[in-house]
């Protein structure tokens, strides 16, 4: 990804970071800037950011060969070009790149929505939502980004500073009104909202997660509330009153708020009324007025991503009934309890579940909804938390009836490692099925299944929207499960699919 940022302009940085130190002049005047020390033009400011893998301030003197004008660092360094030291070179590179891109968000109103699960169903809800009404609304998030002339695929849910700013920057050129940004718990650690000035800071909910990537569920739960310190003097935070983390994070910050709630109080709050596999019908009520709406897309988690979607949206002002048109216009979404139809007697079901609680939440929906067996398909990518995947077996074990455990993007020595932590969850590893192909293990499911009983294939993570089109390395889990299906449908009787069910010797 590019770190690169470019402008017509130039930044003064004693007035863009006033409390700055200057060596080797009185000021730096920017009209460009890079964080990766090879990517370097003539001319260009270097910004020495410490990454995962290496101090971007032992690379200084490689970025000056290449032609750097100056650099800014977090300590003095003996160079030949001016120096300017700053507390933190992440939120000096966020503040400079979003210089550099004259300011887009002054110009442009936007949402940060974080949480463990839920961001990008409710960034995209949230967008729904502000469209009935109107707006024109940009998008950043974890299928892709949408800068209000077009749409193209993404990596990742919060893109590094230089390119959030061009994004933005892209957005406020194509007439958008507004913008939607998808926040990690990592985007936010590594600053690179930074820079931003939001509007209106959404949490879906702060769970137990990433606890290998920031060392402890405390450091999560502060790279969560680093979503606050990017709202504007006047912007709103908005709560899930049901989460007791989030509950803890309301009452500790400073700033106007509202909550949302299904079980608890807030100020907008949902009550479902009836489910079915293929809709729910749930009633919205804020203040004194409660309408109803029915979504394809089922599950409590559905709801209360919806009431966070409806409380940034009534926040603007948008009335009730364009945030009911919003929502329900909302039928399905990548990967994220995806119904799967091709005329069989049971229910089919796609969600990425990459997280025990989200696994937990997509089994407990569907046992609801289903009056004979859940059959659960199981997998882990190499690159998964592996505090997780134990869990994940647990889970599975305890909340489905047949679960069979397969692979995600994995090869060689790494798939073992996957399976083995999976399995380790359980507490009777006899009833761990392993099948190693993942079309197999889905075909396996399939051919189990019979009327009343439901599949939920879980584990693959790496769907991109772009438009109508999804681009990714390995096939989709949604096209195999229809191409499987649409061969047993046409036949007169679905045979019972022979996999080779395997177990791993440790």
């Amino acid at each position: 990804m590019s770190q690169t940022i470019t402008s017509r302009v130039e930044v003064s940085l004693r007035s863009l970071l006033p409390e700055a130190k200057f060596y080797g002049g009185s000021d730096i005047f920017a009209k460009a800037c890079c964080a990766r020390p090879e990517h370097v033009l003539p001319g260009e400011v270097f910004i020495a950011i410490c990454d995962d893998n290496e101090d971007g301030h032992d690379r200084v003197d490689e970025a000056i060969e290449r032609g750097a004008s100056a650099v800014v660092s977090e300590k003095p360094l003996p160079v030949s070009v001016p120096v300017c030291v700053v507390g933190d070179s992440r939120e000096a590179y966020g503040q400079l790149c979003h210089a550099l891109a004259d300011q887009p968000t002054d110009r442009i109103k936007v949402i940060g929505v974080t949480g463990t699960n839920g961001k990008t169903t409710t960034s995209l809800l949230i967008k729904a939502i502000l469209q009935k009404a109107g707006a024109k609304v940009g998008s950043l998030t974890s299928l892709g980004f949408d800068n209000g002339y077009d749409e193209q695929s993404w990596g990742h849910p919060t893109p590094n500073p230089a390119i959030m700013a061009d994004m933005l920057s892209r957005m406020q050129y194509n007439g958008c009104t507004h913008a939607v940004i998808e926040a990690s718990s990592e985007g936010l650690v590594k600053q690179h909202l930074a820079g931003v000035q939001l509007d209106v800071a959404a949490f879906t909910n702060i769970r137990q997660n990433h606890i290998e990537l920031h060392g402890s569920a405390r450091n999560y739960y502060r790279a969560k509330k680093k979503l606050l310190k990017y709202l504007r003097d006047t912007g709103v935070a908005i709560f899930n009153g049901d989460d007791s983390n989030c509950v803890r994070l309301m009452n500790q910050a400073e700033v106007p708020s509202l909550s949302i709630a299904v079980h608890g109080v807030g100020e907008i709050t949902a009550s479902v009324v009836e489910r079915h596999k293929s809709e729910q019908t749930f009633m919205l009520t804020a203040g004194s007025q409660s309408v109803p709406v029915c979504t394809r897309m089922i599950g409590d988690h559905h709801v209360y991503n919806c009431l966070v979607a409806a409380a940034v949206c009534l926040v603007y002002g948008v009335d009730l009934k364009t945030v009911v048109r919003g929502l329900e216009s909302v039928e399905t979404m990548p990967g994220r309890m995806q119904r799967i139809e091709c005329g069989q007697s049971y229910g089919v079901f796609i969600d990425q579940a990459h997280t025990h609680d989200g696994l937990a939440v997509a089994l407990k929906t569907l046992r609801r909804v289903t009056h004979g067996r859940l059959i659960c398909v199981l997998g882990a990518h190499e690159s998964s938390d592996r505090v997780n995947r134990p869990l994940l077996g647990r889970v599975a074990e305890r909340g489905s009836d047949v679960s069979l455990i397969t692979m995600s993007g994995t090869t060689g020595s790494s798939q073992n490692e996957v399976v083995h932590d999976i399995i380790d969850g359980f507490a009777r590893p006899a009833k761990a099925h392993v099948i190693p192909n993942r079309k197999e293990a889905i075909r396996y499911a399939l051919s189990q299944a019979e009327i009343g009983d439901t599949v939920l294939i879980t584990g693959q993570t790496t769907e991109r929207l772009v438009s109508d089109r999804v681009e990714q390395s390995e096939p989709r889990d949604c096209d195999v499960t229809r191409e499987l299906l649409y061969e047993m449908v046409q036949e007169e009787e679905v045979p019972v699919a022979e996999a080779k069910v395997i177990a791993f010797p440790r």
